[in-house]
């Protein structure tokens, strides 16, 4: 794959009127290429499926647990406790993110009381 620098210099050459052959040979790249590049819109771009996290089947229950333990919050690690109980095999730090990202789509963002109290000197 060629990089951003070598497709912009594939179309001004072609507008400057040469040869798919004699791009090819002055960026040394195959015909193919330069013919892909001038068939294309833009870069090529790679894009991955969507898998499957480990917590998708677990967004019901938290959602209901936080929903729940509402205008309260439940730590990450208790739930992690809870979900490990249900056969849950992932990990804190994704569980972790995804109460975050819940948390403020909820707009339940509240600091626990223990970090909520700083000492002031």
């Amino acid at each position: 794959m060629l990089v951003a620098e070598e497709a912009v210099e594939i179309r001004v050459l072609r507008r400057q009127g040469k040869s798919i052959r004699e791009i090819a040979r002055i960026l040394d790249v195959s015909r193919n290429t330069v013919r892909r590049y001038l068939r294309g819109e833009g870069l090529p771009r790679y894009t991955r499926e969507a898998r499957p996290s480990k917590l998708d089947p677990y967004k019901h229950y938290i959602g209901e647990r936080v929903k729940a333990a509402a205008p309260d919050w439940i730590p990450a690690t208790v739930l992690l406790r809870e979900m490990r109980a249900l056969g849950y095999l992932g990990g804190y730090s994704i569980l972790k993110d995804h109460l975050a990202t819940t948390l403020m789509d909820h707009g339940n963002v509240s600091i626990p009381a223990a970090e909520d109290q700083r000492v002031v000197r």
